[in-house]
């Protein structure tokens, strides 16, 4: 059965979804996202504003860089899903016809261990142009996009799509998207840690040299 999704809030430009009648699979998507996001606005809160742009440790990123990194992710992914989406689609994509969810499908322990060290590429590395409230602003415009994206494809067999992650080999679409809200709960739990690690500082007595 196809349900009818309910979201409040939806950015600018957003196709809105309370006149449009979504695929389960992509209604627990864009819950999965929607979900990932809020822990990652409270983890920033959890952060002192005048602390959100310093690095802890000079080989740290600060919060404000991690929310640059985000941006400049999942600027990437969208593009990713578009380009990979249209490019199935024009070679006859069909119709989703599976009713059952996806998110199980995605390996999520795997990214959120984060025992494991992960080097970003290149491409994606803050490069500080961006302090945390400007960060913040950009992925509410990036996040827009990704919900544009996922929802002109609502509908189509995106498990049909593929293309290769780094980390765990071929992902297809929906685990993409997965992926996406993963990975932001895994820098939300390393901004967590920061928050930690200065709350503990704050209370240490100082000492002298």
């Amino acid at each position: 059965m196809i349900m009818k999704a309910h979201y409040q809030g939806r950015a600018k430009g957003v196709p809105s979804l309370n006149s449009h009648r979504v695929h389960p699979r992509i209604t627990e998507l864009l819950a999965h996202l929607d979900r990932e996001r809020a822990g990652l606005h409270a983890a920033v809160e959890s952060v002192s504003p005048a602390r959100r742009e310093e690095r802890q440790a000079p080989e740290r990123w600060s919060v404000a860089e991690i929310l640059e990194h985000l941006v400049l992710v999942e600027r990437r992914l969208t593009y990713l899903v578009a380009t990979a989406v249209a490019g199935a689609r024009a070679k006859g994509l069909p119709a989703e016809t599976e009713m059952t969810p996806v998110m199980w499908t995605v390996p999520v322990k795997v990214f959120l261990d984060r025992s494991r060290k992960i080097t970003a590429a290149e491409a994606v590395l803050p490069r500080g142009e961006l302090d945390s409230a400007a960060a913040s602003k950009a992925l509410e415009s990036t996040r827009a996009q990704l919900r544009a994206t996922i929802i002109a494809a609502d509908g189509l067999a995106l498990a049909d799509v593929v293309y290769p992650h780094p980390l765990v080999g071929q992902l297809n679409m929906y685990q993409w998207i997965g992926f996406i809200g993963s990975h932001e709960a895994r820098h939300a739990a390393q901004i967590r840690d920061l928050a930690a690690e200065g709350a503990v500082s704050q209370r240490s007595p100082a000492t002298a040299d």
